[in-house]
């Protein structure tokens, strides 16, 4: 039987972690894809990272797949995708999701109040 500390380290095997400070020098490049992975009421509480899609990590799987219709076009196989949740967790777990799912370029940046900090972009 698994706990959920052994999702969390097969999770963070998988998807590598940036800090925040290289995620918004990413995010600055441009080109990638950032994702919040939380639900719509914690991102309303706090707003998210500038231009972020918002997929919620109950919805990963769905959005992720072409053949559902709640795909999201920008979810592409080859997109180099970064990931922000509250504190990092749920992003790693939603990159181990999208690994699964055949995703390669999947970057968990850790917790919003992280980039919020740090000085990146934000919109409510």
């Amino acid at each position: 039987m698994k706990a959920a500390k052994d999702f969390m380290e097969e999770a963070n095997a998988v998807v590598p972690r940036i800090s925040a400070e290289e995620a918004i020098a990413k995010y600055n490049e441009g080109g990638c894809v950032f994702v919040d992975v939380r639900d719509s009421g914690a991102i309303a509480k706090s707003g998210t990272i500038k231009g972020a899609y918002r997929v919620a990590r109950g919805m990963m799987e769905f959005a992720a797949d072409p053949a559902t219709p709640y795909h999201e076009e920008v979810l592409k196989k080859d997109a180099d995708i970064y990931l922000v949740c509250g504190a990092g967790g749920q992003a790693a777990l939603a990159g181990k999701t999208l690994k699964d799912m055949g995703f390669e370029k999947v970057t968990n940046i850790g917790g919003f109040g992280d980039w919020k900090e740090a000085g990146g972009p934000t919109e409510d």
